[in-house]
């Protein structure tokens, strides 16, 4: 025979699970990130020195910009300092 005197779940305790699942969400998902850091990291190995001398650091012509950009600043702080 079923009982007629059924008890109702509080709305204190529906909110404990409801936090309880999202702390759980919240852990899975900082776990995944670790692991695809880790095999991220795994996966893309440090160049070799060989590797880095053999190609140039930039374009000629950037390298010749860069240089005009720090002299003009250069010679603003030297202004600057007088």
């Amino acid at each position: 025979m079923a009982s007629s005197n059924k008890r109702k779940t509080t709305m204190a305790k529906l909110n404990r699970e409801r936090g309880l699942a999202e702390r759980r969400l919240e852990k899975q998902a900082r776990k995944a990130a670790r692991k695809q850091a880790a095999t991220h990291d795994e996966q893309a190995p440090a160049p070799s020195p060989a590797d880095e001398s053999a190609r140039p650091l930039a374009d000629q012509s950037a390298v010749e910009a860069a240089a005009v950009a720090f002299g003009d600043m250069a010679k603003t702080d030297v202004k600057n300092q007088d």
